[in-house]
């Protein structure tokens, strides 16, 4: 299959739930795709080729920071793919050694994440991901933690975007990739 193909497999392989969370939302979920060995497969070689780019090499980095709960499952697996650490950013209360903390709005209030203090050196190159890009938000504060511990964000990476969300925007000053663009609803 070629790009598009596996991009309209993918989406084919996404459950849509409409009106979830809440009435006129389009719930788009991926574990759908994490549950089938081979729509797997094709999201990771996607994803692989975002961070190629237009050169044939991989994009240098140091490690990938995945953000809770399904950027730990594409974080984990490029990893192994592609070498490198891997780095958890979590919700509050579950890290159990010093942390950073990093609060962020959502539309019905108030979210957190955390790191460890000593799981990102300074100077290192870092791949944050996560499996969709929305509003940005979480992935803003992941991005100002890492940075806070002397990180280099050299790639925002999400398996899907809804552009019509403004993630992108927010995140504007990071290299931004996407695999899938679910447009409107």
């Amino acid at each position: 299959m070629n790009q598009e193909e596996i991009v309209e497999y993918l989406k084919k392989a996404t459950r849509s739930i409409k009106d979830y969370p809440k009435e006129g939302i389009v719930f788009r979920d991926l574990t759908t795709i994490f549950q089938d060995g081979e729509a797997f497969s094709m999201a990771l070689d996607l994803l692989v080729n975002c961070l190629k780019g237009e050169s044939s090499s991989t994009l240098a980095f140091d490690k990938f920071v995945g953000i809770e709960a399904r950027g730990f499952v594409l974080a984990g697996a490029l990893a192994a793919k592609l070498g490198g650490g891997v780095v958890l950013l979590r919700k509050p209360g579950k890290l159990p050694y010093k942390k950073k903390r990093m609060e962020y709005k959502l539309e019905y209030g108030v979210d957190a994440l955390e790191i460890h203090v000593d799981s990102i050196l300074p100077g290192e190159r870092i791949i944050i991901v996560d499996d969709l890009l929305a509003t940005g938000g979480t992935a803003e504060a992941g991005c100002k933690l890492i940075e806070e511990l002397g990180g280099e964000i050299v790639k925002a990476l999400f398996l899907v975007e809804l552009p019509e969300l403004l993630g992108r925007k927010k995140l504007a000053s990071y290299d931004i990739s996407s695999g899938i663009s679910f447009d409107g609803h």
